[in-house]
């Protein structure tokens, strides 16, 4: 499942991470992904272990961890520290799929991907190029969001980045682990979430509504891996 997730970050907070952004010293992008991934990854990355990639990156992940949205659909049980990547100038990144698992920093075990996530920081009338494609069983969907917007999908979803031909194209990017691993079950369980929402936004919480929330919560019971 594909979701658009608006105004995860404020104006504000994105003005204050591009401004900081702007005078970073960047590396390589190949320098995170293995020999595959480095055949067809071109773009730079802050230093995962970097002191502004980690201060930047705790901002990223305390807006998710707030979002509604955000936690309906992905149902988080571990979020990876974020990166943060930037393309121009013809930069881009070939067609991939994200590996399985990632290592966290600070001796925490590693972390099954799941899903993945991008949080846009460039305004999209800023650069041209640089979409985001996702190739699933339901075609191919383009994906060029405003700034403070974020898209998440599933991580075993084929994926690139179109190349940047003016401008620059300044994202986050991390991978979550789900306490439901399988995105169907995830998805099934967001669309009753979501329904159940707008029923008591209608209806208050009626006899039926409690019912239904029950099997919402009895079906997260019997699916999640905690």
């Amino acid at each position: 499942m594909m979701l658009h997730i608006p105004a995860v970050l404020t104006p504000e907070q994105v003005r204050a991470m591009r401004a900081r952004l702007e005078a970073a010293d960047w590396v390589d992008g190949r320098e995170s992904v293995g020999a595959q991934g480095a055949q067809v990854k071109r773009n730079r990355q802050l230093p995962e272990a970097s002191p502004l990639a980690i201060e930047l990156g705790q901002v990223v992940s305390a807006a998710l961890a707030a979002n509604p949205l955000f936690f309906s659909s992905v149902l988080p049980l571990r979020i990876l520290a974020p990166y943060f990547n930037s393309y121009a100038g013809g930069e881009h990144y070939g067609l991939h799929i994200d590996g399985a698992v990632r290592q966290q920093r600070g001796g925490l075990p590693p972390l099954r991907a799941d899903v993945s996530t991008t949080v846009f920081l460039s305004e999209p009338e800023d650069y041209d190029g640089g979409e985001l494609v996702v190739v699933d069983a339901y075609g191919t969907h383009e994906v060029k969001l405003p700034a403070g917007d974020a898209i998440v999908y599933p991580s075993g979803s084929l994926h690139r980045v179109e190349p940047v031909t003016r401008g620059a194209r300044v994202c986050s990017f991390l991978w979550t682990q789900s306490m439901v691993r399988d995105d169907t079950r995830r998805a099934m369980l967001f669309e009753l979430d979501t329904h159940i929402q707008k029923l008591r936004h209608a209806h208050g919480d009626s006899e039926a509504i409690v019912g239904i929330t029950g099997h919402y919560h009895n079906l997260l019971r019997q699916w999640a891996e905690v």
